[in-house]
């Protein structure tokens, strides 16, 4: 059955991916790439597909592209599982409320509002929630999502901006970089009692988020070792698997840094050593994946697949 994106829902409980834009060496969007990438992602085990975020190279996208890109994943996935996409871009509040409109009509269940964009680093909550509240008025009915993405900068939403937010009823998805597991703890108590689901980005505290009451991961490494985060939220609270999961758990912690090394080359990448056919290419501007990153990534991996085969999860590629 499809999936309606007229009203606000809970999103599913599990991995929702940070999806990358595959380019081709031209540096056009590579749409064949970006299809199998979708079906990657679902054969995965993803619960939802996150398009058009800081991964997918948003910024360097065109209004376009990021209208396209985003049409292209909901229609391919066909309500099999939901779709957001961030929807803000900076500007006056009625130009960021016309863009929501439109990529919201490309079928997506949650226009995504980027908290860097609502406010001026210098501005206060005042400042932001009142510009969030203009938002909401221009945009309906419309479900939307935060994030708390770190760039051009990283606007944190605390426990107390997401309790006045809440009552609204618009909020169902957050995209949470606090790196905070108290905070994350905070936020998830005044959210009781809402249709809203936390999706932690920092892996360090994955577990802890997810016993915490998150509705789930949206991080980076998925994009690397998706079935490994999806293993994770299935399995984080079975009693009988906590030493797996305080393994996947470690792994995560210990590959944080090279995971986020020439990102998103790197996870390109590792996508390729998988068997996905798709470039390396990116308009990003990043650090660059040298012969020793590669190494590091090789080993990576190989370890990895290793736990992957010990644990008994399988690969899709």
């Amino acid at each position: 059955m499809s999936l309606q994106n007229n009203s606000p829902s809970t999103l599913p409980h599990g991995f929702i991916p940070v999806m990358l834009t595959p380019f081709l060496d031209s540096g056009e969007v590579d749409y064949a790439g970006l299809s199998q990438l979708t079906e990657f992602y679902l054969e995965s085990g993803a619960a939802g597909l996150f398009a058009n975020c800081l991964s997918s190279e948003m910024y360097e996208l065109t209004e376009t592209e990021r209208l396209a890109v985003t049409k292209q994943v909901v229609d391919q996935v066909g309500g099999r599982v939901p779709v957001v996409a961030t929807g803000t871009f900076g500007g006056p509040m009625f130009h960021q409320a016309d863009f929501i409109k439109r990529i919201y009509d490309t079928g997506i269940q949650a226009v995504i509002a980027t908290t860097c964009q609502l406010a001026l680093p210098e501005d206060s909550d005042a400042i932001f929630l009142d510009h969030l509240h203009q938002l909401m008025n221009l945009t309906g009915t419309i479900p939307l999502g935060l994030y708390e993405c770190p760039v051009p900068y990283k606007r944190l939403i605390s426990s107390q901006l997401l309790a006045n937010i809440l009552p609204t009823g618009r909020i169902i998805y957050h995209k949470d970089t606090s790196l905070d597991a108290d905070e994350v703890a905070k936020r998830l108590a005044v959210a009781e009692g809402y249709q809203f689901g936390l999706y932690d980005a920092y892996m360090v505290n994955a577990v802890s988020s997810l016993k915490a009451g998150a509705a789930g991961l949206s991080c980076i490494q998925g994009n690397y070792v998706p079935e490994l985060i999806v293993w994770l939220c299935d399995n984080f609270d079975q009693a009988g698997r906590q030493d797996a999961v305080k393994r996947v758990q470690q792994w995560l912690v210990d590959s944080m840094d090279l995971l986020h090394t020439a990102y998103p080359i790197a996870a390109k990448y590792a996508l390729q050593k998988r068997g996905l056919p798709i470039s390396l290419y990116t308009r990003r501007a990043v650090d660059p994946l040298t012969p020793a990153i590669q190494q590091q990534l090789d080993a990576l991996l190989e370890s990895a697949d290793q736990l992957q085969d010990e644990i008994g999860i399988e690969r899709v590629l």
